[in-house]
């Protein structure tokens, strides 16, 4: 595919903050990011990039994305909530009902993620990460699959999931009703076309496919912000 996901980004008021506290769950390494300063880069081929961006902005409402963790077992799972309220992650309650089996907290920022418990069967062999969760309508499922060149796995009720050919993170959508829209996301997709490849191209397929060109750069030159079907904003990174 000539575009790919380079990174996951948060935008964050203290991105070395956010960036230690999500290396302590996740178990891996910051490192510094030519483009913005911090970086958790993928423990094999099967992830991707998460980058953290300075940004002025209260976090306000829900976000539309969150990460869904699996657990192997109960413990596994009493460990993990653990380990991330000790690093500073805290309980939230966003209408999740106890037989749901699931643990929802919120990062030092106050993103949302939940805890698996074990045994979900659709996020099985998907790794630790097991799905980044989206709001978002059939169509905008639809529109990833096509853009990235990643294969729909699940395709139900409105409800529709994305997958590397390698593996990895499902990155799903849960079909309507959709939650209100209040300003950007801080949490964001980051596009890189391949080497060899036209950046501007890559903009025009995305269109064609039925995203819209906002124009103007999100965080400084190299980067040009569009929209999907759904109105989420993301960034196609036309210099390294």
């Amino acid at each position: 595919m000539a575009i790919g996901l380079d990174a996951l980004c948060f935008d964050a008021k203290d991105p070395s903050r956010l960036a230690r506290f999500w290396a302590g769950v996740l178990d891996r390494e910051p490192t510094e990011d030519p483009r913005d300063g911090i970086a958790l880069l993928p423990g094999d081929e099967t992830g991707f990039r998460l980058r953290y961006a300075q940004s002025r902005e209260e976090k306000t409402v829900q976000n539309r994305m969150h990460f869904d963790l699996t657990s192997t077992s109960l413990e596994d799972q009493r460990q993990t909530v653990a380990r991330a309220l000790e690093l500073g992650a805290r309980h939230i309650d966003v209408g999740q009902r106890p037989e749901e089996g699931h643990v929802v907290l919120a990062d030092p920022e106050g993103n949302e993620f939940c805890v698996i418990g074990p045994g979900n069967k659709f996020l099985a062999g998907c790794g630790f990460i097991g799905a980044l969760a989206c709001d978002g309508s059939q169509q905008v499922g639809y529109f990833w699959s096509e853009a990235l060149g990643w294969p729909l796995v699940w395709d139900q009720d409105e409800e529709t999931a994305i997958q590397s050919p390698l593996g990895g993170p499902k990155v799903t959508w849960g079909g309507p009703p959709l939650m209100p829209r209040a300003g950007r996301e801080r949490l964001h997709f980051d596009l890189a076309p391949a080497a060899q490849s036209d950046p501007q191209a890559e903009i025009d397929r995305l269109v064609s496919l039925g995203a819209t060109r906002i124009g103007g750069d999100r965080h400084g030159d190299g980067r040009v912000l569009m929209a999907d079907p759904d109105g989420n904003d993301f960034c196609v990174l036309t210099s390294r």
